[in-house]
């Protein structure tokens, strides 16, 4: 059994404070971006491509999705899980140092910010997501690590050797569920969405993995959330299902029904 007994703040300078959950998310994007890049790289080695991404492009991009990941995820959070909490404490909805984001809601603010943008530079929308989706697992994997530190979004009671007692948790030692999230949606996922993308050739085709990308995550998702405490306040849905679990098949059945229109497309082509 492990106590947690990690502080989210990194460094406190009194009116400043530098918090673990913050720089997760700089690191991410800025990482992220980097590892970006180089994909576009290999993508425009092949000269008989046509799915081609200019870095300029990509970096002007880097604004919008900064923006679709704050405000989406903000926002998802405050409206999935937590509305009658901020409907009446309002102001605690622009305090996003202090964690409190929806993974769900950030990637619809990425699907919108992207879409804006592809539409002002008239350039696929897929090309852009395909190549956000290899970099994507670098930024949740450090969320994650983040949620541990913070000591939120913990696991169920447990028994395991590895089990944490979590400040917010009780007496009670539980599943460390934001490392297994880390480990399945961060590190496992990036590992197979960069096999299939650079191994396999998938980003050549467009679209293809945005749509592994969905799937993917949303499988290990639900399996993640099978470890994890429901939030108190909401429990299961139909006495079996977390919020997470429904978001997620959602996602994985959107997922799914676009893979399967790219295919008919390119049949009927």
């Amino acid at each position: 059994m492990i106590i947690h007994n990690f502080d989210p703040v990194l460094i406190d300078l009194g009116l400043i404070q530098i918090r673990w959950y913050s720089l997760a998310y700089i690191l991410g994007i800025f990482i992220g971006w980097m590892y970006s890049v180089k994909i576009i790289k290999i993508k425009n080695k092949n000269k008989l491509n046509s799915n081609q991404v200019e870095k300029l492009h990509f970096d002007d991009l880097l604004f919008y999705f900064v923006i679709g990941i704050i405000v989406g995820g903000r926002l998802g959070y405050v409206i999935f899980y937590n509305f009658e909490y901020y409907i009446n404490n309002f102001l605690e909805i622009f305090k996003v140092w202090k964690g409190g984001m929806s993974f769900h809601g950030g990637l619809l603010g990425i699907i919108i910010s992207t879409f804006i943008y592809s539409r002002k530079t008239k350039t696929n929308f897929f090309k852009f997501t395909d190549i956000v989706s290899c970099a994507a697992p670098i930024g949740i994997f450090l969320g994650r690590i983040a949620n541990f530190i913070n000591g939120e979004l913990y696991g169920k009671v447990s028994n395991v050797s590895w089990a944490v007692v979590f400040p917010y948790g009780g007496n009670l030692a539980r599943h460390p569920s934001q490392i297994y999230e880390a480990l399945l949606e961060g590190i496992l996922l990036f590992l197979l969405i960069n096999y299939f993308a650079l191994k396999k050739k998938l980003i050549f085709k467009t679209g293809y993995i945005s749509c592994l990308f969905l799937i993917l995550y949303s499988l290990f998702r639900i399996i993640s959330e099978v470890f994890r405490e429901p939030d108190i306040h909401i429990g299961y849905m139909f006495n079996y299902f977390s919020l997470g679990i429904l978001l997620s098949f959602l996602t994985l059945i959107v997922g799914l029904l676009m893979i399967l229109l790219i295919k008919k497309n390119e049949q009927n082509n």
